[in-house]
C-alpha cells in the first residue's frame, strides 16, 4: 500500500506594487508651483497620510524650486517623479533637472551684524524633513536629487483610507 504525502497548504502571497508619478514641467516659477500641485494631488489621490503629504508638499517645493533657480537650463525641463512604496511605508521624491555640473550643498552661513543671509535654506528643510537625501548624476548631463520620507504609523490614516477626493484639498496657493 502506498501512503501519500498530506497536500501543503500555503498562504497566498500578494505583491504590493509601488506606485509611480513622473511628469515633466517646464524650469519656470510656474513650473515648479504646478510641481508642487500635481505631486499633493497625486498624494491625496493615493490616500497618503496627511502628515506625509504635508512633508512631502515641502521637499516637493523645495526641490522644485532648486531646479529651477540653480538647474534651469535654457529650452530644458525637470521632472518630478514621486514613488510610493507600501511595503517599505516610504515616498521616494526625485526631481531631476538639466545642470549636472552644480550639486546641491547645505547653506552653512551665519548671521552677520543682525543680516541673515538670504536664500540656500532649503535643502535645511529637506533634510529636516527627510529620512535621507541624496544627489545622483541623470544622464547624459543632469542630476536628481532624491529625498526618502518614512511615516511610523504608515502610509494611510488610521482607520483606512479616506474615500478618493475626501482628503487634503489642492488650493491656488
Amino acid at each position: 500500500m502506498t501512503q501519500t504525502a498530506p497536500p501543503q497548504l500555503t498562504t497566498p502571497q500578494t505583491t504590493v506594487r509601488s506606485r509611480t508619478f513622473s511628469q515633466l514641467f517646464s524650469a519656470t516659477r510656474r513650473g515648479a508651483r504646478l510641481a508642487r500641485l500635481l505631486g499633493v494631488g497625486q498624494l491625496c489621490s493615493w490616500d497618503v497620510h496627511p502628515t506625509l503629504t504635508e512633508r512631502g508638499e515641502v521637499v516637493i517645493a523645495e526641490l522644485a524650486s532648486n531646479a529651477v533657480l540653480h538647474g534651469h537650463v535654457r529650452g530644458r525641463c525637470f521632472r518630478l517623479t514621486l514613488v510610493l512604496d507600501p511595503a517599505s511605508k516610504v515616498l521616494r521624491v526625485e526631481v531631476s533637472d538639466a545642470r549636472g555640473d552644480l550639486y546641491p550643498q547645505i547653506a552653512t552661513g551665519t548671521v552677520q551684524d543682525g543680516a541673515v543671509p538670504q536664500g540656500g535654506r532649503g535643502l535645511l528643510l529637506v533634510q529636516a524633513l527627510a529620512d535621507h537625501w541624496d544627489c545622483i548624476p541623470f544622464p547624459p548631463s543632469g542630476k536628481t536629487v532624491r529625498a526618502v520620507l518614512s511615516t511610523p504609523g504608515g502610509l494611510v490614516p488610521p482607520g483606512g483610507p479616506e474615500p478618493s477626493g475626501a482628503g487634503r484639498a489642492v488650493t491656488n496657493g
